[in-house]
């Protein structure tokens, strides 16, 4: 029994730090659970005056069986609800009910092929799950268009640029009049090649366009803008899974923050040519798939955000051009679609059967690159640093919105 000292120590520990206080026991049972009669009237008795006390965080209390939890969670605007459900995140999702779920629903039967594999159950999940693709050129297209045929209910597509010529071989589904090429041609006035990249198609469109035909049924919120702002960013706190497909260090910066502070996994994809600027020799070809859950390390500790190109992208572009941050920003990187594809098929492929619970447990946790060169696959291994003021316990880990996410201004 918890002494009233300890409650109390414990309570305003959390409401310095902006914690939810819950109360967590087990019971005996597998797959079903629940509290007893004297668990409920102990917490009506205490949870008041502690809710008081945590000045509008949450309290509850959890009881654990083997394979079920059941909660009482009294909310801060004085409401009480039991615990529906709860998921475990990481590479392989568990979701744990106060009793075996009874769910006489069926699945669309045009997933038909697909349910045969993983079932009406699976494929329901696969509807109810709000997943964001921070990116909608290359990469971002292509996962689009995986993520609306799989059947995932709702998709929130975030970018901030329209579709030009050098887009159209690599972004599913833009066309021409999309990238208004009779107005933006050389040949043209300077004026009316201005007019053509300022009616240009918002790529966020193309990408709605491109998922509602794969999928009439599903959810599709676009916003044409950037990660890196604190509104868009705020968009995307309650979303059960996040790729990211843009490569902009303050992208990576926001989408890092949102996995760890809000317990939201997510996967990093990419594809790199790399040229030597003065003979074009081709140096190094890969594709990425880096998986970014709570449970693993982060962006930083990995060495994958760079401290001065987030200076860089934080300047205007007549400061950086100044400080000579870009030795020549005329020169733009190779790209093909089928380097995006190697990445985004892994990548989707890997969400599938995470969301599923299919992922075995010894299954490789690493992060994956491919170098078609050689025809190889390498696993670069996951660093975590526990003191990682990112994804370490003394960190922004699992602070919610009682923590700023390191965004610009709105």
């Amino acid at each position: 029994m918890l002494t009233a000292a300890f409650v109390r120590e414990a309570a305003l520990y959390c409401r310095d730090e902006r914690l939810a206080y819950l109360s967590v026991h087990c019971h005996g049972g597998t797959r079903s659970v629940s509290f007893s009669s004297t668990d409920l009237r102990s917490h009506e008795r205490g949870y008041p005056a502690l809710r008081d006390i945590l000045r509008g965080q949450p309290v509850g209390a959890l009881v654990f069986a083997q394979q079920a939890v059941a909660g009482d969670l009294w909310l801060p605007d004085g409401t009480r609800q039991d615990l529906a459900e709860a998921r475990v995140v990481g590479r392989s999702w568990r979701s744990l009910y106060p009793s075996p779920p009874v769910s006489l629903d069926l699945a669309d039967s045009a997933y038909d092929r697909q349910t045969r594999w993983f079932s009406d159950r699976g494929q329901l999940l696969l509807n109810r799950l709000k997943v964001a693709v921070i990116g909608a050129g290359g990469a971002g297209s292509l996962l689009v268009e995986y993520l609306a045929r799989l059947g995932v209910g709702h998709l929130v597509v975030i970018d901030p640029e329209r579709i030009e010529l050098t887009n159209l071989p690599r972004v599913v589904g833009s066309t021409r009049w999309d990238a208004r090429t009779w107005f933006t041609r050389d040949n043209r006035p300077e004026w009316m090649r201005r007019l053509g990249n300022r009616t240009a198609t918002p790529k966020v469109r193309i990408a709605a366009r491109v998922a509602r035909v794969a999928n009439p049924k599903a959810r599709i919120e676009t916003i044409f803008g950037d990660i890196a702002d604190a509104a868009v960013a705020q968009c995307l706190v309650d979303c059960d899974f996040m790729f990211l497909a843009a490569d902009t260090m303050q992208a990576r910066l926001v989408f890092n923050a949102l996995v760890h502070q809000y317990l939201i996994p997510g996967v990093q994809v990419g594809a790199k040519v790399q040229a030597d600027r003065s003979t074009g020799e081709i140096l190094d070809v890969f594709s990425v798939h880096r998986p970014i859950t709570p449970d693993l390390g982060c962006l930083w500790c990995n060495g994958l955000i760079n401290a001065a190109r987030l200076q860089e992208e934080a300047l205007a572009p007549d400061e950086r051009r100044a400080q000579r941050y870009v030795d020549d920003p005329t020169v733009i990187a190779p790209s093909v679609i089928t380097l995006n594809a190697t990445a985004t098929a892994h990548a989707a492929n890997d969400f599938l059967f995470s969301v599923l619970g299919l992922l075995h447990q010894d299954a490789q946790h690493d992060f994956q690159r491919w170098v078609p060169r050689s025809n190889e696959m390498y696993y670069d291994g996951i660093r975590r640093d526990q003191s990682c003021p990112e994804c370490g316990l003394k960190g922004r880990f699992a602070r919610g919105d009682a923590e700023r996410l390191p965004t610009r201004a709105s």
